[in-house]
């Protein structure tokens, strides 16, 4: 975001406190943002009702971008996080493709479609015989740009070359 949107200096995060990992997202987020020289702005959202208010609040706030942290509040409700960053007038980065894929300006984040395949790999070793207990803990290993041309005409947001260049995925 940070390239995308080289002169912002206040980044909302919607994030969903009933969310455990939320939680820990919410801490690298401000963490990783205080690193950029950026002001976080942690802004709460249990229910969907709150999603509109909470890009209110990140504009009044003074955000100049804002990030999602992916839940399972925030991911079936794309169209309304969409709906309400682009009539905020917020570039907005979501954790997952289908972010950017329902109009968010930019999604990075592991690909699901690579942990699907690993996790066939699992199944078909416990089909085996091997004892899930034994089987290692993988983390994510294959990661995905993807960026929403479409949303960043809409917003007036002309993106780097060399940004667009590196993603995985433009939608145009």
């Amino acid at each position: 975001m940070k390239e995308a949107v080289p002169t912002a200096k206040r980044v909302g995060i919607l994030w969903n406190p009933n969310n455990t990992i939320n939680k820990l997202e919410l801490t690298e987020a401000t963490r990783t943002a205080e690193s950029l020289g950026l002001t976080p702005l942690p802004i709460e959202i249990r229910v969907l009702e709150e999603i509109d208010g909470a890009f209110a609040g990140a504009t009044s706030q003074r955000a100049d971008a804002t990030l999602i942290l992916s839940s399972p509040l925030t991911f079936p409700n794309r169209s309304v996080i969409v709906k309400s960053a682009l009539k905020a007038r917020l570039p907005t980065l979501g954790a997952l493709r289908e972010y950017a894929q329902a109009g968010v300006l930019m999604s990075y984040g592991p690909s699901y479609a690579d942990h699907c395949r690993r996790a066939a790999t699992y199944v078909d070793q416990i089909l085996k015989g091997a004892k899930p207990a034994d089987l290692p803990v993988q983390l994510p290993t294959t990661f995905e740009l993807v960026i929403n041309m479409k949303t960043a005409q809409a917003l007036g947001i002309e993106l780097p070359p060399t940004l667009v260049a590196r993603a995985d995925e433009v939608i145009e």
